[in-house]
Order: structure tokens, then sequence, then C-alpha cells
């Protein structure tokens, strides 16, 4: 072979993607023994603007605390656990709850700090476990066969036996293999703010969620707090121009309606969206070996914040099915192996799907019989807890998980 040609490496495993999701992948990996190297196409250091996923819930806590024992615990004690939920219906209380702090030991029911942290803890426990790394190789190209996984990249050409694509929403691997992402797009826009908080002069640690909050013209808004600072949601009507409330400029005007005006300074970052509720065809290649995997799978409308949960779910699953396919000589074992992560996660994304939905249909303005139960509901919450609960809970979907799933709710 001439000095100048590509130089081919064969891995047992690869991890296509450095976000959370491919991290937990490769802990889970590490977790039963398996070497595992991760390719990123941007560079260690680079910067992730925004708050992003800011929720990690108790049933990922626990995951990340089996693959790697003291990680759930560090991401729980670092992230904010805010005391209070508050509800409102045009400006006036129709439902809230305090709950008692976390008992000491325990995992508590989330986590809420940005994912930039959220990655920084996983990557240290990466970096502990001895996991390697390929920063700014970037992934060209992915073919398999019966037997493994061919990789092109920016430095040349990889083999594998199995391969994770975490790649996110714009997957390089899942297009590769043409398979091809199937549902649809939330018909209006949303516009995310992030607002640091006011040392000086903090808020009260609550989530609150405003139905058709009276100063901004009857859209929903939600805040939450997180580690530093506050998430903010506006739900644009239909036919909102979305411009009008997004940008640095457009966020002032309407954040300084529902915060005190002194926030309004203090936004370091907005983005506009209009939510994909969208999942992959199949999990798997044709020949099961390359396994999807969280935003390369599935995308979900935010509520309930399923997307970076259901994500390490899929981690935990997907590192299980290769290790079960790894330890057989049986052709068949293995392949029933990694069917039966494709079947169990398909599932589960479509129930997420369908949750996110749920949650989404309860706060769009459109229907005429939703408007009727949600106004009824606010009439009645006053005398009749249950019907406040019911409008606290609408936005965030079912608080069960998927039906037959063994790595809790998502």
């Amino acid at each position: 072979m001439s000095s100048n040609e590509p130089q081919s490496l064969h891995d047992e495993v690869l991890v296509v993607g450095a976000g959370p999701i491919g991290l937990s992948a490769a802990l889970a990996l590490h977790s039963h023994g398996r070497p595992v190297t991760i390719l990123e196409s941007e560079s260690e250091n680079r910067i992730r603007p925004g708050s992003r996923a800011i929720f990690v819930h108790q049933a990922s806590l626990r995951l990340l605390e089996q693959i790697r024992p003291g990680l759930g615990t560090e991401i729980a004690s670092h992230g904010l656990i805010w005391p209070t939920k508050r509800t409102l219906w045009k400006g006036k209380n129709v439902f809230i709850r305090h709950y008692p702090a976390p008992k000491s030991g325990v995992l508590p029911p989330f986590s809420s700090l940005p994912q930039k942290e959220i990655e920084r803890y996983l990557l240290d426990a990466c970096h502990a476990a001895g996991i390697s790394f390929s920063w700014n190789e970037t992934v060209n190209g992915v073919k398999t066969t019966p037997d493994g996984v061919q990789i092109t990249t920016s430095s040349g050409q990889r083999t594998a036996n199995y391969l994770i694509a975490a790649d996110g929403a714009r997957s390089t691997v899942r297009r590769s293999l043409g398979i091809t992402m199937e549902g649809n797009r939330s018909e209006n826009s949303y516009v995310v703010v992030d607002v640091a908080e006011d040392p000086d002069k903090p808020l009260p640690l609550e989530r609150v969620f405003h139905y058709e909050h009276p100063a901004v013209g009857a859209r929903n808004v939600l805040l939450v707090p997180f580690v530093g600072g506050w998430r903010i949601d506006l739900q644009c009507f239909d036919d909102d121009t979305p411009e009008e409330f997004s940008g640095i400029e457009g966020a002032r005007r309407w954040i300084a309606k529902i915060m005190p005006p002194a926030y309004a300074e203090r936004i370091t970052w907005v983005s506009t969206y209009q939510f994909l509720q969208v999942i992959a065809e199949r999990f798997t290649d044709q020949h099961n070996r390359v396994l999807l995997i969280g935003e390369a799978a599935h995308l979900f409308a935010p509520f309930g914040a399923r997307g970076m949960n259901s994500g390490i779910a899929d981690a935990v699953e997907a590192a299980t099915a290769i290790d079960t396919a790894l330890n057989t000589n049986d052709p068949n074992a293995a392949r029933t192996a990694i069917e039966k992560f494709e079947k169990t996660r398909h599932a589960a994304a479509e129930y997420n799907r369908t949750a996110a939905g749920q949650a989404l249909a309860h706060i769009k303005t459109r229907s005429l019989t939703m408007r009727a139960k949600r106004t009824i509901a606010a009439l009645l919450a006053p005398y009749w807890r249950n019907a406040g609960r019911w409008l606290d809970e609408g936005p965030y979907g079912p608080r069960s998980g998927p039906p037959g799933q063994t790595l809790g709710k998502y």
C-alpha cells in the first residue's frame, strides 16, 4: 500500500456523534466491557449556543447511574430542581403545587441544567473511562454488508462490526443508508429564549405556564428555570410573523411584558422553531449493522422533554443489543438482538411522538372542542382541583411511559 493512500482502521464498535446521546452510548458500551471510538465532525472545544435540552428526568438519571456509577448523582447534584409549578389562565392562577425537597441519597424527579453542562459531565465520564475520540472527523458515507460497516470519513476509510449513529437530526449516516423520516411539522412557530438570572434580584424558582397570557396578545407562554437562567417559550399564532417576536430586539419587546423589565436586557439566546414530529422508517439498516438513536432516529415536539431522555434510553438499549450480538457466534441470535432493539425503540418513539402530539393538541387554539374543554376547566379550577391539575398537566402529555419498556418512561 502506498503511504499516500488513506489508512483503513477497524473497530469493534463506532459511535458517530459526541452529543449527549453519543456520549451516553459510548458509556453504555464501556459498561459492557466493549472498546469504542466516537467520531465527531467538530472540535472538542466547539461552542454549543443556547440551553437546548435542559431536563434530565429521573428515569435517565437512573440509566446514567447504571452505566457509569456516580454519573446520575453528579448531574443531579449540579442541576436545579424547582420546588413549585404554577399554571395560569388569562393571568389568573388555576393551579399551583409545591414539592418537598428531594431526599438525600435519592435521585430527584429531574435535574435542570443547560445541555452544554450535561455534555460536559458526560464527556468527563468518557475521558475517565478511557473512551477514544476522533475529533474533527466528518463521516461522509456509510455502507453495510452482512459482515460489518464501511465508513468513509474526512481522514480515510474505517470499518467496524457495528456502528451507532447519534449524529443528530441531519444525520449523515441515516441519509447515507437511504432511511427516510416520516411524520409532520407544527403549523405554527415557537420562539425560544434564554435569559440569564439576575443574581441581585433572582426570581422565585417556579415552572410557570400561561394559557393566553394577556400581556402578549393571548399567546401561550412557558417559563422554566434552570441553572443560571430561564427558558421562555412563546407559542405564536398560525398567522403570526415569527420574525416580529424573534431576534434579540423582537424578544426584548415581549420579554419585558412577562418578566421584570431588567430581564429584557439579559437575553443570551433566541431561536425560532416549527416543531417536527417525525420518526425514521426503521432504526437499523438492512443488514442490522447500524443502529440509529436520538435525533438521528426521531424528533418530537419538546412538550414533556422526551427528546434527549428517549435518546438516552435508545443509547442504553443499543449498547445492550450490540453486546449481545458480539457475544454470540450464531448469526441468527445476533440478528435477533439487533431486531429486538429496533422493535422496542421504534415502538417507544411512536409512543413518545403520540404523547408529544397530544400535548401539542392540548395547547393549540384551533380546535373548538379543546378550547371549550380548557375554558370549562378554567372556570371549575377554583372549586375542583382536578380541573386545574388537568390544565397543568395537559401541555406535557401522558405521564405514563411506552408499554412493555424496561428502561423507564421514555
